[in-house]
């Protein structure tokens, strides 16, 4: 045994009970025909000309739907007679490749069989305007080449910024549309001014090319569609601010306001851009966003299979394991850093043996002075929420919390003979 097994060998591990955690959840039942119903209004329909070639710019977020979403809009291009191919629009994910970026598609269920219509993917761009500040404003090639454009997102929270635009359509115009270029170029002078060039970058871009119209989504806290909105060009600005309050008022969340150590079983860039939602966890990349518990410590156990390797802001944590640091792919999330020009979330952790030195690890430097007091709760990652696990001394607050409901009864973690849990 070395010495840092021995450092935190006899640091207890509490028992846990299984919690659900109730939201309000007003969901959307019939996505595809709230759709085809905007994209029929004229305001949409008067934009299309027979014949144009229609870039539609889809993202590498999991945003729920987006494959359906994306052939309802191909359908409806189609029957205007018009002619959509699909734009991968995810800044430098994907490894920063072409390849790479349709793969990312392809895991999304977006194929060229699925929605209909061609994945044409470049990481070449154009420089299409520059900032009054001197930052350039680049668009996807052959987004520019085409007669028109559409983007697909859904709006919600930034991870690393506050502002009344932050994660949405004008996002994936000046970030996911601009590639690796125009993602660094809206970096470049980092996150604390990031909510004047998102904007400013998309306004230059409606203005200077064919921006026809965006498909918005709201989602709520089960990451299911609660609204969808088709926009054009015009009111995309105004509509995202409004989108962006509902967005934020239908946030999940853990009901619990300090902890002392949070457990999340896997992070990958299929359930947040930093691998978990800051928003959740309260543990953000930059000074420049803020919300959620008070979190002590955080372990990350693992990484999604989805992932592929990108464990962008496992750095963010203060614990891992020793296998999850194996399946790390350094050009992958090092791509990430250097382009955001935020690297803390590409740093790794302090990395543990296995599962159990990992939380037990997390408990002994929790600064807290009794351990079978801790106040832990562990998540399979942030995008499932509904049921949690917490520790046996929060038992009387999950109890008296009308939000959450106890499921179990206190009752010991299981662990393999290597250490790890059984899943």
């Amino acid at each position: 045994m070395g010495v840092v097994s021995e450092l935190v060998r006899n640091v207890p591990i509490p028992k846990i009970f299984k919690v659900s955690q109730k939201f309000e959840a007003p969901r959307l039942t019939d996505v595809e025909g709230e759709l085809r119903v905007q994209l029929r209004h004229r305001s949409i329909t008067g934009l299309i000309k027979p014949g144009m070639s229609i870039a539609i710019a889809v993202g590498s977020r999991g945003v729920n739907k987006v494959a359906e979403i994306t052939r309802t809009v191909v359908e409806e291009l189609k029957t205007l007679k018009a002619e959509p191919f699909i734009v991968p629009s995810m800044g430098s994910h994907g490894g920063a490749t072409a390849e790479g970026q349709s793969e990312v598609l392809r895991h999304l269920g977006v194929t060229e069989e699925s929605i209909g219509a061609p994945i044409r993917s470049s990481m070449e761009v154009n420089q299409i305007a520059t900032l009054d500040n001197g930052l350039p404003v680049y668009v996807d090639r052959l987004a520019c080449q085409a007669d028109g454009i559409v983007v697909i997102n859904r709006v919600k929270p930034h991870t690393a910024f506050r502002g009344p635009i932050e994660s949405g359509l004008m996002k994936m115009l000046s970030i996911g549309l601009g590639k690796q270029k125009g993602a660094e170029a809206c970096h470049q002078l980092g996150f604390k001014h990031m909510a004047n060039f998102v904007p400013a970058m998309a306004r230059v871009i409606m203005d200077k090319l064919p921006v026809l119209f965006g498909v918005a989504t709201v989602e709520n806290a089960f990451d299911q569609v609660m609204k969808i909105a088709a926009v054009p060009a015009q009111k995309i600005e105004h509509v995202e601010k409004e989108l962006l309050k509902i967005a934020k008022a239908n946030m999940p969340k853990l009901w619990f306001d300090q902890i002392d150590v949070l457990v999340i079983d896997e992070i990958g860039k299929n359930i947040s851009g930093d691998g978990f939602d800051p928003n959740v966890v309260g543990r953000y990349p930059t000074p420049y966003a803020y919300g959620g518990p008070d979190v002590t410590k955080i372990v990350v156990l693992d990484l999604t299979d989805e992932t592929e390797g990108n464990a962008n802001g496992i750095g963010t944590a203060d614990f891992t394991t020793r296998y999850c640091v194996a399946k790390v792919d350094y050009e992958k999330i090092y791509a990430n850093g250097l382009t955001s020009t935020v690297v803390a979330p590409t740093k790794i952790p302090t990395t543990l043996d296995n599962d159990r030195e990992a939380i037990q690890a997390a408990i002994k430097t929790s600064n807290i002075l009794d351990f079978t007091k801790v106040r832990l709760v562990r998540i399979k990652n942030t995008l499932e929420l509904a049921e949690i696990e917490v520790s046996e001394p929060m038992l009387p607050e999950a109890e008296n919390n009308p939000n959450l409901q106890v499921l179990s009864q206190p009752y010991d973690w299981e662990f393999d003979e290597n250490g790890n849990l059984k899943r």
